[in-house]
């Protein structure tokens, strides 16, 4: 049986291949230049803080980007940056979708609140947060955690677990995440449910919810 250390730097390993590999989580590019729509039931602008207020059933497209809540506040910044704070009605959850740049693949999140961040290309999931990563219709990847920072320009995502994260099914909290391993890696050891060390603030178990 593989020890807890072997598979600590077996699943560190993979996740090192899953955010640093050029390309692995590259977002389309061209999507941060493209006019960012929006439908709803209704809608309030201040001026003075130039920020507008979608409320009821809201669905932001930008590019291949789709954002969707009950609630979104929107506002751009004098240089033209876009940021967006998306929250979901209570029990349910916002929703986030972006297609990878020159690959048949899609990043996909789900949590209570989601905030895009159009100047530093990043998408913050906050609460009962979930990310996945499809090839196609074909589930890859996934990862869940209290709070996902994804950060398109620098390919890198982060995930942190904690109480607020806890469920019936997981009751301490902690970060879970499924990996499917890529072509070559076939002869990598089988990971057994052991818990395994990120960083020194951050748990990972490869247990599915």
């Amino acid at each position: 049986m593989t020890s807890t250390s072997e598979s600590t730097r077996w699943l560190c390993g993979a996740l090192l291949a899953l955010t640093m590999c050029p390309g692995v989580a590259q977002a389309e590019k061209a999507d941060r230049n493209k006019p960012m729509n929006i439908e709803a039931d209704a809608l309030r602008y201040d001026d003075l803080r130039q920020v507008s207020l979608f409320t009821g059933n809201v669905v932001i497209t930008k590019g291949s980007m789709v954002i969707r809540g009950v609630r979104v506040e929107v506002r751009q910044d004098p240089d033209g940056s876009q940021f967006g704070t998306a929250t979901a009605s209570p029990g349910r959850l916002a929703y986030f979708r972006q297609k990878r740049e020159g690959v048949d693949e899609t990043i996909e999140g789900e949590a209570e609140t989601i905030e895009y961040n159009g100047r530093s290309d990043s998408v913050k999931f906050s609460k009962r947060a979930v990310l996945r990563r499809y090839k196609g219709a074909t589930l890859l990847d996934e990862t869940s955690g209290n709070v996902i920072n994804y950060d398109n320009t620098n390919d890198v995502f982060t995930v942190n677990g904690g109480v607020a994260n806890a469920s019936s099914g997981n009751p301490t909290g902690r970060i879970r995440a499924v990996l499917t391993p890529k072509p070559g890696l076939a002869s990598a050891p089988v990971v057994t449910p052991a818990p395994a060390t990120l960083r020194p603030s951050e748990r990972l178990t490869e247990d599915k919810k």
